[in-house]
């Protein structure tokens, strides 16, 4: 009997809300002459009427009304105290598969999950490092990070990591044999160690801009690479020039291993945002580290 009062009260509830049948019988899963019929139960049952209604809308009367106001925040802390005990019940677990370069990797992915994973022992996290701009659906991840400009429009785009530039730079022993390039231009006269890229279908070309003029320029050397920690070690090593990430960079800078050159021709650009297709429906875990590894201003 109670059980079909709440029922009767919830349908009267979201009638009111909605001063539609339509839009509520919609939300209730029920049809609209059904719901009807329950809400005129219901008033027979009260010996009151509680909605008017015409051809055009509804509307509820002074006893609807006060049912309305005194019900609402009662059938709300209901619904919000069966949320809670579902969030217990649904402890974040399972696995999340990243596709990620290397850098984001080491540089955001790693430094945010090594302080969010202890805290959640049942998630489990699979990073494939993988430079290719891999289709993540058909590939089955559930996310990806790539810069901000490599992401494609029809996904959910999160940015994680902090804008970037971009730094030329040798060794001092190499500077020593060789003069100080003054604009992009000079590089074509320089040993330079190529990074490969299977995005790039080639060597990447070194990419520069100043006073909104932009220069790329394809450079020639005894060494390519496909990962940058090994064109930064033969960098250091006085083997040429290398086109690196600031960040990766600035320790041997401050050590005097590397000296920087072309600094005012290398802008910031947008950093590394995780991507998601729109469609997918979040899990905790998945939600919780979305959170986690966002990028706060």
């Amino acid at each position: 009997m109670m059980r079909n009062k709440l029922n009767d009260l919830t349908a009267f509830l979201a009638v009111a809300r909605e001063e539609s049948f339509t839009k509520a019988a919609a939300k209730l899963g029920l049809s609209t002459s059904a719901l009807s019929h329950t809400i005129r139960g219901l008033e027979a049952d009260l010996g009151l009427r509680l909605l008017t209604r015409t051809t055009r809308s509804v509307s509820s009367t002074e006893a609807g009304e006060r049912l309305f106001r005194a019900l609402g925040p009662l059938f709300e802390g209901i619904d919000t105290a069966l949320a809670n005990l579902s969030a217990l019940r649904e402890k974040p677990s399972g696995t999340i598969r990243i596709t990620s370069g290397d850098h984001p990797a080491r540089t955001v992915l790693w430094p945010k999950l090594k302080q969010l994973l202890p805290l959640y022992p049942d998630i489990t996290v699979e990073i494939v490092i993988d430079a290719s701009l891999t289709d993540i659906v058909a590939e089955r991840y559930d996310a990806g990070v790539r810069l901000g400009e490599q992401v494609a429009k029809d996904m959910v785009a999160v940015r994680i990591g902090p804008d970037m530039r971009m730094a030329v730079v040798g060794s001092p022993s190499y500077f020593e044999r060789h003069e100080r390039p003054k604009k992009p231009q000079d590089l074509t006269v320089h040993s330079c160690i190529n990074l490969r890229l299977p995005t790039r279908g080639g060597l990447y070309a070194w990419e520069f801009e100043k006073n909104r003029r932009e220069v790329k320029v394809r450079v020639e050397g005894q060494l390519v690479f496909n990962n940058i920690t090994l064109v930064l070690q033969a960098a250091v090593a006085g083997f040429g020039l290398a086109y690196l990430p600031e960040d990766e960079v600035q320790q041997h800078l401050a050590a005097r291993e590397l000296i920087r050159v072309l600094e005012d021709w290398c802008p910031s650009f947008s950093g590394y945002h995780l991507y998601y297709p729109s469609r997918r429906q979040p899990t905790p875990a998945f939600a919780l580290l979305v959170d986690a590894l966002r990028q706060r201003a």
